[in-house]
């Protein structure tokens, strides 16, 4: 089936003139969901569907013809990442099958903002089971209950994990816009690998009360999106200051409500931009496009400082996962004892248990050590946690960012996003066959990460990154929205096969 991709502002324009109703445009992407993700090339982004999409979509029209416009986003389609809290008809199970038939008690607070704002969740999207936090040979975009997600570029490869669904279904045109979440990565590849703008925000921005965790250091959602204006409305739809999440707090005079004005042709006019060249990588074609993607800049008006290396990248992998382990058992132990009796599992233990007891539905690709490892962990008092997590910090903030923009007086620091998607293989999972880079820094520190399509390797896309310090979301949207109006590189997924090496 085919349909445009329309943008927000596109949508807004034919709503007001009557030519779409909010009816009519939910219609439209359930078909195509029908036809192109359920039937046709078979991308399998979304797990599930929302039975109340048309009438809330109705309710929103008669709410139009009265005069009572919500703002940007009313009768805008939208799809949920499938660990994200909805209280509706839809289950919300991390794409495990030990959580199924669980239905939340309530929205996720992001969910209730998105809502407010006129969004139409006509969806959850498939994930890594568990986020990609349950066996350590994980397979990307597979989940026990929702299958294996494919990378509409060419099918043969990996969607990324653990946000696939939401990155495959935006680079499908299956919805307006999507919500990933992210702890290391889990935005930022997908968007990358599916060619789609991704923002992680600034850990804090956007609250994570009704999301199933892996780390509340780490963790948070974030919007993917086609465009960087539309990843832009739909962050600003989604702040505020919840009183279920303490990191939100931080927030309450630094969020915006509205980052469509910083939506600046010109914005990268006088940026002082740093090249992270240790976290380049050597893939030479990446590196191609990456130079090239440096010359735009600087004749969009950037200053360019190169390089800007990043210290201490690299040292950051065992303390996080250490941190990562410790926050894991916690933080989902008191998830799942909020869940209804009916749920199946109310604690990790229960969950490795259910994972041990159904492996031949649940693990017949991969198992579940990570879970095991952090069932094993004490609590958050445990000395062992603090110090890695103190240790983290200051590597990925005031001796890695912040050194670097400190030393070269720098507004952002960019790099490239990744390597192009790697293939699906679901006998030995996900190998990491990149030595480039970008997420470690930004998502350890807990700072502001957006991706932008940059170019095409064989066919396959791969993005350019601008990561800063904590609350610098407009600015990196400024810069990320300069950069992708002069370049217009994003293109529309064929469904090949397999990489087209004529390209």
């Amino acid at each position: 089936m085919i349909l445009p991709e329309w943008t927000i502002a596109e949508l807004n324009e034919k709503m007001e003139s009557g030519e779409l109703t909010a009816r009519q445009v939910t219609e439209l992407y359930l078909q195509r969901i029908a036809a192109v993700d359920k039937g046709g090339p078979y991308i399998n982004a979304v797990i599930e569907l929302n039975p109340d999409a048309v009438e809330t979509a109705e309710g929103l029209d008669k709410e139009r013809k009265a005069g009572k416009l919500r703002g940007a986003l009313h009768g805008i389609p939208i799809l949920i990442k499938d660990n994200i809290d909805t209280h509706d008809h839809m289950q919300t199970t991390a794409g495990s099958l030990a959580l199924e038939g669980n239905v939340a008690a309530k929205d996720a607070f992001i969910v209730k903002q998105l809502r407010k704002a006129g969004a139409v969740i006509i969806g959850k999207t498939n994930l890594s089971e568990w986020s990609n936090f349950r066996g350590k040979r994980e397979v990307s975009g597979w989940s026990s209950r929702g299958g294996l997600t494919r990378n509409p570029y060419a099918l043969d490869r990996s969607a990324c994990g653990s946000s696939a669904g939401s990155g495959a279904a935006i680079a499908s045109n299956l919805s307006v816009a999507a919500i990933g979440t992210e702890t290391n990565g889990s935005i930022i590849c997908p968007s990358q690998s599916n060619g789609i703008v991704g923002i992680k925000p600034t850990v804090g921005l956007l609250s994570r009360s009704g999301i199933i965790p892996i780390a509340h250091s780490q963790d948070t959602p974030g919007p993917m999106a086609r465009t960087v204006a539309d990843a832009a409305l739909l962050l600003g739809a989604m702040t505020g200051v919840d009183s279920a999440d303490s990191a939100t707090r931080l927030s309450k005079k630094r969020a915006l409500s509205n980052y469509a004005k910083y939506l600046d042709l010109d914005g990268l006019n006088g940026a002082r931009i740093g090249v992270a060249r240790n976290m380049a990588g050597t893939n030479p074609r990446v590196t191609k496009i990456f130079e090239h993607c440096i010359e735009v800049l600087k004749q969009l008006g950037a200053i360019i400082i190169d390089p800007a290396d990043v210290p201490n990248f690299d040292k950051l992998e065992q303390t996080e996962m250490d941190v990562l382990y410790y926050e894991f058992k916690a933080d989902l132990n008191k998830y799942l004892k909020t869940l209804d009796a009916n749920v199946r599992v109310h604690s990790l233990e229960d969950v490795i248990r259910f994972n041990a007891e159904n492996s031949d539905h649940v693990m017949p690709y991969f198992g579940q050590e990570h879970m095991l490892i952090a069932q094993e962990k004490g609590s958050l008092s445990d000395q062992k946690y603090k110090s890695a997590l103190a240790k983290n910090l200051r590597l990925a903030r005031q001796n890695g960012i912040d050194a670097t923009l400190r030393k070269y007086k720098l507004d952002a620091i960019i790099s490239p996003s990744g390597s192009p998607a790697r293939t699906i293989d679901l006998v030995s999972g996900d190998a990491n066959n990149s030595d480039i880079e970008s997420t470690t820094p930004a998502a350890v520190a807990g700072y502001p990460h957006i991706t932008v399509p940059a170019g095409y390797v064989f066919g396959l896309p791969v993005g350019i990154s601008f990561f800063a310090k904590a609350w610098h979301e407009a600015d990196l949207i400024k810069y990320a929205y300069a950069f992708e109006q002069a370049t217009q590189y994003r293109r529309q997924p064929r469904y090949l096969p397999t990489a087209n090496l004529n390209l």
